[in-house]
């Protein structure tokens, strides 16, 4: 009998009662080398947008309209941190931040040349106002900016990254990416896409809140605060109401950011039965939170020059975004505890916030007498309020 007439499942070899065989793929190891560089990258990505993030809100903070904005993305920090319980989480947008902040520091030094090319084009129109050496300064000043700035433009449609603005094709890429179509309506598309990511009306409508929530905790003292000079009985009775305002608000505010509900500014009892189940955390961040404040008094001495404004809106930010973070996670600490703590540790928060809201206290009042505005100075309250930056800008 021939091979070829026995049938193909005659000689297959039977597999229905043997046990299954895992096939295992093996898994390609990721290089070392490879996985560390970009490790670093990555952490060295998220410094950079640390960096970039403070400096944007810094900018804010010296506009009248962005004050709103830096102040509701300090408080979006702090309710995330506290419904999560990590510090990290409350740097919000750092990597866009990083983005943002290649994009500048790339525009800069593109704009060098440029710099540099103007100084010549004007010493020589100085010097011969109608020669050729002036006329070629002039043409090729205006030719390159041009050039710059489709390189730019090149560079921010494919990405925005600083590597993008280090290839020299960025002009024939934008070339062929015109002759294909549609370049408008994506670039568009990708300007609305950023912006909406942004969040700028949350942020604003959350700030305006939080203002008017802690203004209207800090309003009275503040006022009674003010007639000191007058009737000293109502400067004391405020500077008592204050001490007792300025244990609740910051961790008031950050029970708003969490809920994102302006009742919660009327909620004490809640936040003394978060304070029974963390005070040494509450302690902490409240101590942060005013002691930190207090070196901000000393810039309301002199009117600091309209240069140095951003400058003085990233000091505020690096003394208060520390802050607002603790202060969310003093309020996640109290939340995920169910039993409050033992009494010593409640009253030994207590008291060991006693010296830093004195100290808050009698830094306030004195304001109003060495500050460059007087006694409107103590509605400048950069701890609870917006960032007020302290120039003169007439």
């Amino acid at each position: 009998m021939s091979t070829a007439a026995i049938p193909v499942a005659s000689v297959v070899p039977e597999t229905r009662n043997q046990p299954d065989v895992p096939v295992v793929t093996p898994i390609p190891h990721p290089r070392p080398v490879a996985s560390a560089f970009a490790f670093i990258g990555s952490v060295a990505e998220w410094l950079f947008g640390v960096g970039s993030l403070l400096v944007g809100l810094a900018v804010l903070a010296a506009i009248p309209v962005g004050q709103f904005l830096a102040l509701g993305y300090l408080l979006e920090a702090s309710g995330r941190v506290a419904r999560s319980g990590k510090l990290l989480d409350g740097f919000i947008g750092v990597r866009t931040a990083a983005k943002f902040g290649g994009i500048a520091i790339a525009c800069f030094l593109l704009w060098l040349p440029l710099y540099f090319m103007s100084i010549q084009a004007e010493a020589a129109r100085i010097i011969d106002p109608h020669g050729r050496i002036a006329r070629q300064w002039e043409i090729a000043l205006s030719v390159l900016a041009v050039l710059f700035t489709l390189h730019a433009s090149a560079a921010v449609l494919r990405g925005g990254r600083f590597r993008h603005f280090l290839n020299p094709l960025n002009l024939i890429w934008l070339v062929l990416r015109a002759l294909r179509g549609g370049l408008y309506t994506e670039a568009r598309d990708r300007l609305w896409e950023t912006v909406v990511g942004l969040r700028l009306p949350y942020y604003f409508w959350l700030g305006v809140r939080g203002f008017v929530g802690a203004f209207l905790w800090l309003a009275i003292p503040l006022l009674l605060l003010s007639q000191a000079h007058r009737v000293p009985a109502l400067g004391i009775l405020g500077g008592l109401l204050l001490a007792a305002v300025v244990l609740y608000v910051p961790f008031l505010q950050v029970r708003f950011a969490r809920e994102n509900r302006f009742r919660a500014f009327w909620e004490l009892y809640q936040v003394r039965g978060t304070y029974r189940r963390a005070p040494l955390a509450f302690a902490i961040a409240l101590w942060v939170h005013l002691l930190f404040a207090i070196p901000l008094y000393l810039l309301k001495i002199e009117v600091i020059p309209r240069d140095l404004v951003f400058l003085e809106g990233l000091v505020f930010l690096l003394f208060i975004f520390p802050a607002r973070l603790l202060g969310g996670w003093a309020v996640a600490r109290g939340a995920r505890r169910a039993v409050p703590r033992f009494w010593l540790l409640r009253w030994m928060g207590r008291f060991a916030v006693v010296p830093v809201v004195i100290a808050y206290v009698l830094v306030v009042f004195v304001s109003q007498h060495l500050g460059w505005h007087g006694i409107p100075s103590l509605y400048e309250q950069h701890a609870f309020l917006l960032p007020v930056p302290f120039v003169n800008w007439k």
